[in-house]
């Protein structure tokens, strides 16, 4: 499990977030609104009875470190199953964007709970196509160490549990993963002296096979108030399943969530990530940054055959301000390391990121927030946009 949700989006007009947060519209000013207008009046005010299910459309303005500046179109599904709300809420999101810079790709993710919670699909869908940025191996690679790799990246990676005990889960884990159409290019068209063409650069097609172990009390995946998470999954790339290497992956996550009253929450979440019994191409080893852990870092900005990093926020959801109940905040930070063998762990060397977020309300009745993060980190800071929160 790498970590969830990553979609980035900005609704369309903040104006309309502030209307909604300041005043009431009246039938009038309603009635003068065209559909557009209409529907995301019913958005943002969300009048939608709790039990029932809910699908939006929004065009997006977002903004990733790896990027810079999206457009897209971003479609999200919330439901309960059978519109029973003791049971888990279900989310499907989808995000396809484009960049300035021609870059394009199109992200699926889902975490869908059956009737009675009895079965968990848990999963994501990633295909790109841009350049990343790539700086070496190892936990001490330079920030000046840069070369461009342009590539066509396809991941599907997918989980389907079924519940055996209370909050407890098993079953299969896959991971498929397609790197194509690879190529290396220096820093300002410089030669690549400085860097080390890494395993996995001419591309690969792999597919991991494996099992998973989830004990999971979440209600809400996507603003969890009280409960507690723990994935154990083991994936085994081999040959035998179409792969072009062989190795084996080890993953654990922890999350725990403590309501502290009403409106605050602390969460925690302590993650570690073991590749071994081979070589792994490089897309595929372990990697800092992103939006969910390590805020702050560009994704990917290191990378080796392990990693372990944890974090804590704070989330005040939402603010005590008297005049609004939409807007919330949250102080977040982590720290985390990438490392080839144990011993060379220097826990007096840990990376760190910390910042804040602001929050808004966009679903009521189910308590889903749009979440602005900052977070700043000795490497450089970086500005997220997402629905739900990061861990």
């Amino acid at each position: 499990m790498r970590r969830k949700p990553y979609l980035r989006l900005l609704t369309v007009s903040l104006m309309l977030v502030s209307t909604t947060v300041f005043g009431q519209e009246t039938k009038e000013e309603k009635s003068k609104k065209g559909f557009i207008g209409r529907y995301i009046n019913n958005i943002l005010n969300d009048t939608v009875s709790k039990e029932k299910s809910q699908f939006f459309v929004f065009p997006t303005v977002g903004y990733r470190p790896e990027t810079g500046v999206e457009f897209g179109v971003t479609p999200l599904y919330i439901y309960y199953a059978n519109e029973d709300v003791n049971n888990r809420l279900s989310e499907m999101k989808a995000y396809s964007f484009f960049t300035l810079n021609g870059q394009y790709g199109l992200r699926i993710g889902h975490a869908l709970y059956s009737d009675k919670d009895k079965w968990f699909f848990l999963g994501d869908i990633d295909f790109e196509q841009f350049p990343l940025k790539y700086y070496g191996i190892g936990n001490d690679v330079p920030k000046e160490n840069i070369a461009l790799v342009d590539a066509t990246q396809f991941r599907i990676k997918e989980r389907v549990l079924r519940r055996v005990l209370e909050d407890f889960y098993i079953g299969v884990e896959t991971d498929f993963r397609s790197l194509t159409n690879v190529s290396f290019e220096g820093k300002n068209d410089n030669d690549l002296e400085d860097i080390k063409i890494p395993f996995g650069a001419e591309g690969s097609t792999n597919f991991g096979l494996g099992v998973g172990l989830v004990y999971d009390q979440r209600h809400n995946v996507l603003n969890e108030r009280d409960a507690f998470f723990s994935e154990f999954a083991y994936l085994n790339y081999n040959p035998f399943w179409d792969s072009d290497v062989e190795y084996q992956l080890i993953s654990i996550d922890n999350r725990v969530f403590k309501k502290i009253n009403e409106r605050d929450v602390l969460a925690a979440q302590l993650f570690g990530e073991f590749n071994f019994g081979g070589d792994v191409p490089f897309n595929q080893l372990s990697y800092m940054g992103g939006e969910s852990l390590m805020r702050g870092y560009f994704k990917g900005r290191f990378r080796d055959q392990n990693q372990i990093a944890a974090q804590v926020e704070y989330r005040f959801l939402p603010l005590k301000l008297g005049f609004t109940d939409r807007l919330g905040a949250t102080i977040f930070t982590a720290v985390g390391e990438v490392f080839d063998k144990w011993d060379e762990v220097e826990f007096n060397k840990l990376k760190w990121s910390a910042g804040a977020g602001a929050r808004f309300l966009i679903f009521q009745k189910k308590d889903v927030y749009l979440r602005f993060d900052y977070a700043f980190t000795r490497d450089g800071n970086n500005f997220y946009i997402s629905i739900g929160e990061a861990f």
